[in-house]
Order: structure tokens, then sequence, then C-alpha cells
């Protein structure tokens, strides 16, 4: 009886060694995976706080180069939330666009290189410093030659159509956003052209979720190929 209940005890131990080895590479690999994900996502997210800044001194400040400290006090204590707000759209779009690759089961692989992607932000940085600088004669060739600047952008860095349906849906939904903000006077824009905000607004978000697909498309694929790409 004591040999059947030794023998018993050293069976049950087996099995629980063997469900606890089985589940060690499982439980291994949803932590890599979440681990991932919150590096990318801290990684876009500083991205998206960086580009805000910028972006928000090109369009507030357009006849300054340089940066004196009152211009970057004025930003972080009277838009503080502008660029949280990004960078936290950066981090949320940068890891949708490789979900949605995987789920569709589309690889991108179009221009997957670093330097590619630096190209890509340059032109976005382009396309907004445009919308600050440069001057036209009306509203409706300002916005039509971003929508061709833009839909370019998409075509040279991206040309899937899963990032254009992603661009143009997310896009709607910034517009919208912007109007209701702007609508609850928690800013505004000069000479609002499109109900309350500027036409041309949609033709930068468009850019933007662009731009960030294409750096989050990229960083997943380093993360998955476990090593670093050159620039």
């Amino acid at each position: 009886m004591s040999g059947r209940a030794v023998t018993g005890d050293q069976q049950q131990w087996s099995r629980s060694g063997e469900m606890q080895h089985s589940r060690g590479p499982y439980i291994s690999v949803i932590t890599n995976r979440t681990t991932n994900l919150l590096i990318r996502g801290a990684m876009l997210f500083s991205v998206g706080v960086f580009l805000a800044l910028v972006l928000n001194l090109l369009q507030v400040q357009r006849n300054i180069t340089l940066f004196p400290p009152d211009v970057i006090t004025s930003i972080f204590s009277s838009a503080w939330w502008v660029p949280l707000c990004c960078g936290t759209a950066a981090a949320m779009i940068g890891l949708l666009y490789p979900c949605i690759d995987s789920r569709l089961g589309e690889p991108h692989k179009f221009k997957r290189e670093w330097s590619s992607v630096m190209r890509c932000v340059a032109v976005f940085v382009g396309i907004n410093h445009a919308s600050a600088k440069v001057d036209f004669a009306n509203n409706v060739q300002l916005s039509l030659t971003l929508a061709a600047l833009s839909i370019g952008l998409w075509w040279t860095f991206d040309r899937s159509r899963s990032g254009f349906g992603l661009g143009i849906c997310i896009a709607f939904l910034g517009t919208l956003v912007t109007q209701l903000l702007v609508y609850n006077g928690v800013f505004q824009y000069t000479s609002p052209d499109f109900l309350y905000i500027r036409s041309w607004l949609p033709c930068i978000f468009f850019a933007g979720v662009i731009t960030m697909g294409n750096i989050g498309r990229q960083l997943a694929l380093v993360s998955q190929s476990g090593t670093l790409v050159k620039l």
C-alpha cells in the first residue's frame, strides 16, 4: 500500500511538473509579446510627442526659427494636452498598422528600411511646414496642394490599400474630434473655412497617419527579426 502511495505521489508530481513545463513557453511568449508591445508603444509615443511639439511650434510661431525658452514654456503651459494626445494617437496608430497587416495576411514589404521611414517623416514635416509658411491665393488651392502631397506621400512610402483606408478613416475621426473641440471652445483656428477648422487639416491628419503607420511597421519588423537595422 505504501509503495502504491509513493508511486501515485510521484506520478502526480511528474504530471504537475509536465504541466508547468508545458505552460512555461506559452507564458514566456505572452510576456515577450507584451514587453514588445510596451516598448514599441513607448517609442511611438515619444515620437508622437516630439513631432507634436515641433509641428505645434511651426503652426503657432511661424515667424520664429529659434527655440527661445519663452516659446517652449508657452507650448507646455497653454497646450500641454496636445503632445499627450498626439503621442497616444501615434502609439495607437503605430501598433494598429502591423496588427491589421497580420490580420489580413498581407505583410507590408514596400520600402521596409529605416532610411525610407526617415524620408517619410521629413516629407510629413515638410507638408506641415508648407501649411504654415507657404502663401496661396486662397484656402482651396492650399487644401488641394496639401491633399496631393499627402496622397503622394502615401504612394511613395506605403502603397497599401489597408494603409490608405486606415488613413482616410482616422483622418475623418481626427477631423470630427477637432471640430467638437473647437465648437466647445477648447481652442480655435484663425480664419476657419471648413466649419470651425481649416480645410487642409484632414490632409495633415492623413499624412500623419501614414507616417506613424510606417514607423510602427518598421518597429514591428525589427522586433520580429530580432536584429537592429542600420540606418
